[in-house]
């Protein structure tokens, strides 16, 4: 709708599609259907492709690519290795999320509620691995203020801030007994310390096996086992409440110079802060809870309302706290083993250590075979193809291995706009054509992108601009939310996983596409999520038919050279000026309802404009006045109904096409302040009522109450 309409205005509009083919969707997809994942992705894209053309969305395919094919993922590659030079990529052992069905590490803003986001019925395990990560938290600071300045919905706007969470605090220094190590405790409440009476490490917490005594040993390593194969959100809303056991270590309280006891907590996580928390009872419920539990003695003095300025101070006079930043957003995780995706251009070299592949040996090809299977070893499948592993160091010539993980599909995504501005450039993108297209003015997308595809292209983006590639910091100015299409069976949302999709082909076979893109945009607010209802579209076919016969029957007059004449009005409500009123009115109203994504309100407008326009009808077919309205109509229709409108304007006897046509303009010496209105009264985004013929003279309105439309005295 939106492309087409100001395409129409005169604008330059680029509307592309392309296909996000590499990742754990498709290779599962793949695998499930014992095929490879190239030729199942490039099945589904000439499905799609055929199915978009056939409901007459206006992309334009000559810019149409795959995140699958190298000459794409070469500059996927190119932007891994500038990350690494710029010191935003490092290497780690940690605890990973692994999803037993898909046998591979997710990332995790793919886990949700403990499960694997492709695989909702699988809880996750914990495995200790080596990976590949971004610093994604360097930028937290700059992607959290840019928020405050876009034109995005807010709650995605709030989603992202949640997912930054930055916190402001200390970090306090609790030095083991007997040792000079010491244990970092986060705290955005510093002045509480006076009332901490034990410290709790989460399970992941590196320290926790370390500062274990023998006699505590073996409990805290099982209790580590079992905490690790919980996630995280189990065990903090566990309803038994927080449980944890005695590492046998104590730490020196930073002020008093007391023992405090060192616990293993699972209400703790190892992700936000330093993984390490001091339990005050005194300010925190499940510190109290916990603290009872394992009957550690409060004493008297333990208070935490101490003045904040003087114990920072303090602590901070004592070497005992520095201020700190944190952050609830992690680095991201980019590495996978699997073997549909981008092989990550790095060398392992016995002599150099890790190497960045050249430039102008980009891309690194994903080897072809005929089958495979994830390892389930928490290793690529690359790693077992020997004409892939083995290479030569880029740096000293001797033999080296490949790295065998492949890129997150994230690592395509968060890029993929620039290559639209000229897909077949050498480079990643060509900086001209970025320049003229970017950064996009409008981006239309599912609010499940908020804290993933959307962040990290909004991160990839700063960096590009640090680097001086881009001139734009933000890569979406404008961005607007779809709802789901929730299925009429059993109110899910429609997917291909859930195999309870009703296809453009079987609604187009019995219908038409412009019943259905009608349909479609009827059923309610474009934010909402709506459920689908083909009882819709026999009301949308009535629609399309009464219009056709409207143009028809003008068309028809004119060519028989019967003209009615009659006085001014004759046969309809109202005289020419009140129908070029009316006119202006629409015109004005559509053009705002698109640019407002307003689309079920624009179907309704059209609706009752063509139900004037037919009571209007007698007395001026085949008229000069009726076919300006009829020829304005069909180019107020061509955004919303392409193919009727393309044929309407087609019978009007207009040269070219609809869609190349400009933008109606209001017709002159409309008097629109004389002109009668129909309200149009919809609830919950469907028209229920329509309101004609008077004039409102007040609005009144109670809040969550009542709206009161006010009719002014009849004239």
């Amino acid at each position: 709708m939106l492309a087409r309409y100001f395409r129409m205005r005169g604008f330059a509009v680029l509307h592309p599609m392309g296909w996000d083919a590499f990742g754990l969707p498709a290779e599962n997809e793949a695998l499930l259907r014992g095929r490879h994942p190239r030729v199942t992705t490039e099945e589904y894209a000439a499905t799609y492709r055929r199915q978009l053309r056939l409901v007459g969305c206006s992309y334009d395919w000559n810019r149409e690519f795959a995140t699958s094919d190298p000459a794409f993922y070469r500059g996927t590659q190119w932007g891994f290795l500038l990350l690494y030079r710029r010191g935003l990529v490092y290497r780690a052992s940690g605890w990973q999320w692994w999803c037993p069905k898909c046998r591979t590490i997710l990332a995790n803003e793919q886990v949700e509620q403990g499960r694997c986001w492709r695989h909702p019925d699988t809880p996750v395990e914990r495995r200790l691995l080596d990976q590949w990560y971004v610093r994604t938290t360097a930028y937290a600071d700059a992607l959290a203020t840019a928020l405050d300045q876009m034109d995005w919905p807010e709650r995605i706007k709030a989603m992202q801030r949640n997912w930054i969470g930055r916190s402001e605090g200390a970090d306090l220094r609790f030095r083991l007994e007997g040792e000079r190590t010491q244990i970092s405790v986060f705290t955005t409440r510093p002045e509480t310390v006076g009332g901490a009476v034990f410290l709790a490490l989460a399970p992941e917490h590196p320290l926790v096996r370390t500062i274990a005594t023998s006699d505590c040993a073996d409990a805290v390593e099982a209790f580590v086992e079992e905490a690790l194969r919980r996630s995280e959100v189990d065990r903090v809303a566990s309803a038994a409440g927080p449980a944890g056991v005695f590492t046998g270590a104590w730490v020196i309280h930073p002020l008093s110079g007391s023992r405090l006891p060192v616990f293993v907590a699972d209400y703790v996580v190892g992700h936000y802060g330093t993984g390490a928390i001091m339990g005050v009872p005194e300010s925190d419920e499940r510190d109290a809870t916990f603290a009872a539990r394992f009957g550690i003695p409060i004493p008297a003095g333990a208070t935490g309302t101490a003045p904040a300025g003087a114990v920072v101070e303090e602590l901070l006079r004592r070497g005992a706290a520095v201020r700190a930043v944190r952050y609830r957003m992690r680095d991201w995780l980019i590495s996978r083993q699997r073997y549909w995706g981008a092989p990550i251009p790095l060398v392992h070299c016995p002599v150099c250590g890790v190497v960045p592949v050249a430039e102008e040996d980009l891309p690194v090809l994903l080897p072809e075979v005929s089958r495979y299977e994830p390892s389930g070893t928490g290793r690529s499948p690359l790693a077992g193809i020997a004409s892939f592993l083995c290479t030569i160091c880029p740096q000293c010539g001797g033999a080296a291995e490949r790295e065998t993980d492949t890129l997150d599909g994230f690592a395509d995504s968060n890029w993929y706009f620039l290559r639209f501005a000229d897909p077949h450039a050498r480079a990643a993108w060509a900086p001209d054509a970025v320049r003229y297209w970017l950064p996009v003015d409008w981006y239309v997308g599912g609010a499940e992108h908020a804290v993933m595809h959307l962040l990290y292209a909004r991160f990839f983006t700063k960096v590009l601009h640090d680097a001086g590639l881009v001139p734009f910091a933000e890569p979406f100015l404008r961005l607007r939310n779809q709802g789901s299409m929730l299925s009429a069976e059993d109110g899910s949302r429609m997917s291909k996983s859930r195999a309870n999709v009703v296809t453009p082909d079987e609604v187009v076979d019995a219908h038409g596409a412009d019943a259905l893109r009608i349909g479609v945009m009827f059923l309610g607010p474009f934010e909402q999520d709506v459920t689908w209802d083909s009882a819709g579209l026999t009301g949308a076919g009535r629609f399309l038919r009464r219009m056709y016969a409207l143009v028809h029957r003008h068309v028809s007059s004119r060519r028989d050279g019967d003209v009615p004449r009659g006085p001014a009005g004759a046969g309809g409500p109202g005289n020419d000026a009140a129908l070029r009123t009316r006119l202006a009115e629409v015109v004005t109203s559509t053009g705002a309802a698109i640019e407002q994504f307003r689309f079920n309100v624009l179907v309704a407008m059209l609706m009752s404009f063509l139900h004037d326009l037919e009571r209007w009808e007698a007395g001026r077919q085949g008229s000069a006045l009726w076919g300006e309205v009829l020829r304005t109509t069909v180019l107020l229709l061509a955004p919303v109904v392409p193919f009727l409108a393309e044929e309407a304007w087609a019978m009007l006897g207009e040269p070219g096409s609809v869609h190349h046509a400009a933008w109606p303009e209001a017709p002159t010496g409309a008097a629109s302040h004389s002109a009668p209105i129909t309200v149009v009264v919809e609830v919950d985004g469907r028209v229920r009522d329509r309101l004609r013929g008077r004039r409102v003279g007040d609005i009144v309105v109670v809040p969550d109450r009542v709206i009161n439309l006010v009719t002014a005295p009849q004239a």
